[in-house]
């Protein structure tokens, strides 16, 4: 491009007097591709037609406003493209969105370094990492003589866990976990671009615990930070990274699931001591032509089941605190597995809805490991065919944020090239949370 050129936002046509919005079904651009006059830029799906929607000049795509599957007013524009056809400056967008438009398009822009990366947004690599220790239940029903450990299984679907040594604190767990998602994604670790690290127990209130690993990953100027979704954490931050690097911000991105709530377990509270176990999942997502698809994201929350999953106290460990403060997990049983269940049915089939898939041809639906009756549950609830669940809470427990990317790391030797996926959590808040992957 000469220095002749400006920026320009492209808008969908109006297939009908009445039409509203459209859908675009598929981007055929990438952000930094070069146009030509007429070339498709999408596939649009209107209440008219399916078309293709064209590029009026010759340009170069800078920045795409919307996703694959999302719906769009006709007044938004989709795309923002750079050209020196000086035609095109006579073009007037809709008055009543212009300054609002004008404004959102200057505030865009999107590194040179990832402006040749925006093929698709993948799963590069996965690794784990679990405490040695196995916790049986025969050893924690010593506390409660009144249930037998077959009574804690069929309650809990759970027969072990791992809980963590003394000398172990999460940031550790997270450091290994990572070190081999990294070397499994066959990336530098000097191409990391960022971190983002999904827990409930940090190792200290601030720094984070993401900043943390930084530090242990050498790694010391690029974005790092904390998020907490509980057991859905993991897959917020999946979606968090795939909007980093949709964005331009990123280009590989290391999320992070880790929790340790061994140590946060009341001995004499038998609705959450045998529940949980300890671990440390990661991921590399990634801008890229080859690696296991993102297609879809699904976040949500309801606040209805705001008590039913809780802890008073920050961090990983029970602290000599003010009296009136709680330092356990608590968890409220029935009304949690109620609320849980409907969770993991509803986000499932909005999962597959927004996806496009059937339950019949996704070949695993990977939910975080919460109990096994809940799952269970929500299979029967959903009508979804339990064999498709993917299911390791027996071995390892409730790992929270960590339960997801452990389940994948553990059954990678299974998955094959095409394998359509629904990763799926309800998690304390309630926060729901689902993301289809195309293996």
């Amino acid at each position: 491009m000469e220095d002749n050129t400006f920026r320009l936002p492209l808008y969908l046509p109006a297939q009908g007097a009445s039409e509203l919005e459209a859908t675009i079904i598929e981007w055929y651009v990438a952000e930094g591709d070069c146009l030509r006059k007429g070339q498709a830029l999408a596939q649009i799906d209107s209440a008219k037609s399916v078309f293709d929607f064209e590029s009026p000049c010759d340009g170069k795509v800078i920045r795409r406003l919307h996703l694959d599957g999302e719906t769009v007013q006709i007044t938004e524009p989709i795309v923002e493209i750079e050209t020196d056809d000086q035609a095109m400056k006579s073009w007037i967008p809709p008055a009543v969105v212009h300054q609002r438009l004008e404004s959102h398009v200057q505030s865009a822009s999107v590194p040179q370094r990832c402006a040749d990366s925006q093929r698709g947004v993948v799963i590069l690599g996965v690794g784990a990492y679990l405490p040695e220790r196995v916790v049986t239940n025969a050893e924690l029903v010593q506390n409660f003589p009144e249930i037998s450990e077959e009574y804690v299984y069929q309650v809990t679907g759970i027969k072990e866990r791992r809980w963590a040594d003394e000398h172990e604190k999460p940031s550790t767990m997270a450091l290994k976990a990572s070190l081999e998602a990294i070397k499994n994604a066959s990336i530098a670790l000097k191409d990391i671009d960022a971190i983002i690290l999904a827990t409930t127990t940090p190792d200290a209130a601030m720094p984070s615990t993401a900043s943390i690993l930084q530090d242990r990953l050498s790694l010391p100027t690029i974005p790092a930070f904390d998020l907490n979704a509980a057991c859905s954490g993991w897959l917020y931050a999946v979606s968090m990274a795939q909007g980093m690097i949709l964005s331009g911000l990123a280009r590989n991105v290391l999320t992070v699931g880790v929790d340790m709530q061994s140590r946060l377990l009341d001995p004499a509270d038998r609705s959450a001591y045998f529940i949980f176990g300890d671990g440390a999942g990661a991921a590399v997502v990634s801008a890229s032509e080859t690696g296991h698809r993102i297609l879809q994201v699904y976040l949500g929350a309801d606040t209805t089941g705001l008590r039913f999953a809780r802890r008073e106290q920050p961090g990983y460990a029970v602290s000599n605190g003010k009296p009136e403060f709680d330092p356990w997990i608590r968890l409220e049983g029935q009304p949690l597995f109620r609320l849980a269940t409907e969770g993991f049915s509803n986000v499932i089939r909005n999962a597959l809805a927004k996806t496009g898939w059937t339950a019949e041809e996704t070949r695993w639906i990977i939910p975080h490991q919460a109990n096994g009756r809940i799952i269970k549950a929500a299979a029967k609830r959903g009508g979804l065919p339990f064999d498709r669940f993917y299911l390791n809470v027996e071995q390892l427990g409730n790992t929270s944020s960590a339960s997801i990317p452990l389940a994948l790391v553990e059954m990678e030797s299974k998955l094959k090239q095409g394998d359509k996926l629904i990763l799926c959590s309800v998690g304390a808040g309630l926060t729901t949370a689902a993301v289809s992957v195309e293996w």
